[in-house]
């Protein structure tokens, strides 16, 4: 079962705002031909294009206050982050490297965004850094890429996940880059943690080569279980803010089509949340 606190209404980028479960999902899409940043109701309504700049933008994740989101874009030549109004105004860049920075994610008070860099020589590690850009500082170390950072609801602890082992597992630290202890083991690919109360989801190949599915852990490791159980690739899962639904991207509808779906935190109650022959991932919710 998924140990989750509802009472706190937290999930892994957000400081959990009540009633959440209507919140609505960003998520980037390839729909316009190169990439934009879209929003979008639980329901599969009310579809919303928030960027239109001719550039690549993904990795959208909201602020705890849902008034603010990051996001990765190409923009300026590389990879940067940046940060907008939830309408899509008020664009802010945040970093400024010559290298690539991605996968932002806000700490539960909205004070800091962690993200994944290869700033260093090249190797992807995870950094952290002050909401308005200033004060980066380097978290990870390891020879090995590590990516996507997400933060514990009590902003104590960033789990992400590293290849610095040979395949890819599951980690997590302290905030400040401390006692990095290793969660699974498989002889697969696990990567891209979300964290919701004392639960982790993750994706994962552990139990065939080409076809990843959606799991769930406690957040010291426990408990891993499978969540889907289909043909194709189910991956970058996303918490629902009260912790009871996961947003993901699969290519279940169709193998060169990658779409939005919604289940239910023990993997029942299906939903196909987007329709379109565009490429539509990195879910936020």
């Amino acid at each position: 079962t998924v140990a989750l606190d509802v009472a706190q209404h937290l999930d892994s980028d957000h400081d959990g705002v009540p009633n959440a479960a209507d919140h609505p999902i960003v998520f980037a899409s390839s729909r316009t031909g190169h990439g934009d940043i879209y929003s979008v109701d639980p329901s599969g309504s009310s579809l919303k294009r928030l960027t239109t700049n001719n550039a690549v933008e993904s990795d959208p994740a909201w602020s705890p206050s849902r008034t603010k989101i990051a996001f990765a874009s190409t923009r300026d030549g590389n990879l940067e982050l940046y940060s907008m109004n939830a309408d899509g105004s008020g664009v802010v860049r945040l970093t400024r490297d010559a290298h690539s920075d991605v996968a932002p994610a806000w700490s539960p008070d909205g004070t800091k965004i962690a993200f994944a860099s290869d700033r260093a020589s090249g190797n992807w590690d995870v950094y952290v850094m002050n909401a308005n850009g200033t004060g980066v500082m380097r978290l990870t170390t390891t020879a090995g890429a590590d990516l996507g950072p997400t933060w514990s609801p009590d902003g104590t602890k960033i789990a992400y996940a590293s290849a610095h082992t040979g395949n890819g597992d599951i980690y997590v630290m302290n905030a400040n880059g401390t006692s990095q202890t290793r969660l699974t083991t498989s002889a697969g690919i696990d990567a891209e943690p979300d964290w919701a109360g004392t639960t982790i989801a993750f994706s994962s190949n552990r139990d065939g080569l080409l076809n990843f599915e959606l799991y769930t852990m406690t957040q010291t490791g426990t408990a891993q279980t499978r969540r889907t159980n289909r043909a194709g690739l189910d991956g970058a899962p996303s918490w629902s803010a009260d912790g009871t639904k996961l947003v993901f991207a699969t290519n279940r509808y169709g193998v060169l089509n990658a779409e939005l779906g919604t289940i239910n935190a023990n993997g029942t109650g299906e939903t196909r949340l987007t329709t379109d022959p565009a490429i539509d991932a990195a879910p936020d919710w």
